[in-house]
């Protein structure tokens, strides 16, 4: 016989579930992840291959995220890679990577920070082994990039936001009310 309490065969372990079984636990998770669009250039070869000087390579990085339905977000990791010589361009990458993410009763600031860094976290070593695929396959040595903070990195930008809102509360306002 089972035991009393037993998580296996206790199968109202929650009865604040709801007598129907109603699913009202927070939940969040990635359902899928997809390339949702990708550019490739490589505008100067084959004369780049030749080209010994050490290339400056430049990389940005976005996270928007876009409400799908009540409980799906497509959170978008747009990641752009620039390498250039003083020759010219060696190549141009841009790649739109995206997860769509199930949130289920998470309030809005818990959403928010799944959104912006969690899901990012989560679908990001994907972007960049796309991303070094991407340049080994114009021809170049992949591009790895290192892992990122996107906890530290959210958690900056909710501080920058949080110091310009008190900033535009002490200046006064300027023109004609």
């Amino acid at each position: 016989m089972a035991d009393e309490g037993d998580i296996l065969t206790d199968l109202n372990a929650n009865p604040a579930a709801g007598a129907n079984g109603a699913d009202n636990q927070p939940a969040a998770g990635i359902i899928s992840q997809y390339i949702k669009d990708m550019s490739v250039e490589n505008p100067n070869a084959p004369a780049c291959y030749q080209w010994t000087d050490q290339p400056q390579v430049d990389i940005q990085f976005n996270i928007g995220a876009t409400q799908v339905n009540d409980e799906v977000h497509e959170v978008e990791l747009k990641i752009t890679a620039t390498a250039k010589c003083e020759k010219g361009n060696l190549y141009l990458i841009d790649l739109s990577y995206c997860g769509l993410a199930g949130l289920r009763n998470l309030p809005d600031e818990h959403a928010h920070a799944f959104l912006y860094a969690e899901a990012p976290r989560v679908i990001f070593p994907f972007a960049r082994r796309v991303l070094a695929d991407a340049t080994r396959d114009a021809g170049f040595p992949p591009l790895m990039l290192d892992p990122m903070d996107f906890g530290a990195l959210y958690q900056q930008q909710l501080q920058a936001r949080a110091q310009q809102g008190q900033d535009a509360g002490t200046t006064p306002p300027a023109g004609e009310a």
